[in-house]
């Protein structure tokens, strides 16, 4: 089954104090979604932006606000980033003890809902999840800066969990973030990944370099 290639350019490589400005350009040049890196400071090792800027930012774009939470707790604050303007909210199985739960709040706050997992963290964990959710995002990269390179075993994880998505026959997104650039880029999306989050490999080179940038990322497989 072939799924297509969604780019999803993450904000956490933008320049902060152009935000807006990025966030049209990244959609000028053909992203199809705006990946938002959500971090506290306590869950992973840095802090980046809260519900305000989501909200800021909803204004400059109207594609789909990917909005990666990386914090715990994470239930107290699932209101207030769908009231921004979130329209993927994704959670780390990591984060908290009541998964099925959070879900089901990201559900009735109106929004899809995701599930991300560490690098440590096995597909077997989606067991009883997977069914409940619309977005399932690998970290091949341990979550917290931008920049980092591509652990290759997530790899395997990415095929183990395309085969529970197929085999479920639902229609859920497999996204990767960490380390996705045109090199790593086909190599992910040959084990199964149909959106592709990337920082760096977007951002690099300035506005005027966007579209190619995101162009070179959806490329995909070569054939051989």
């Amino acid at each position: 089954m072939t799924h297509p290639v969604l780019i999803a350019p993450s904000i956490l490589s933008a320049d902060f104090a152009r935000l807006g400005e990025e966030v049209r350009a990244i959609d000028e040049a053909g992203a199809d979604w705006i990946h938002v890196d959500v971090m506290d400071g306590h869950f992973v090792p840095n802090i980046t932006i809260g519900p305000a800027v989501v909200k800021a930012l909803r204004p400059h774009t109207a594609k789909i606000f990917d909005v990666h939470l990386m914090i715990a707790p994470v239930d107290p604050f699932l209101d207030d980033f769908a009231a921004a303007g979130s329209d993927i909210i994704t959670v780390h199985q990591e984060a908290g003890p009541h998964l099925h739960r959070t879900v089901q709040r990201i559900k009735a706050l109106g929004k899809k809902a995701g599930v991300s997992l560490n690098p440590a963290t096995p597909a077997k964990t989606l067991d009883y999840i997977l069914e409940e959710i619309d977005l399932v995002l690998v970290m091949s990269v341990n979550p917290g800066f931008g920049g980092q390179s591509f652990i290759e075993s997530q790899l395997r994880k990415i095929e183990a969990i395309r085969k529970m998505i197929d085999k479920l026959g639902k229609p859920i997104d497999l996204q990767v973030d960490g380390g996705v650039d045109k090199a790593t880029a086909p190599r992910v999306i040959a084990a199964g990944a149909n959106v592709l989050v990337a920082g760096t490999a977007t951002f690099r080179g300035g506005p005027g370099a966007y579209a190619d940038n995101i162009a070179g990322l959806r490329a995909g497989p070569v054939e051989g």
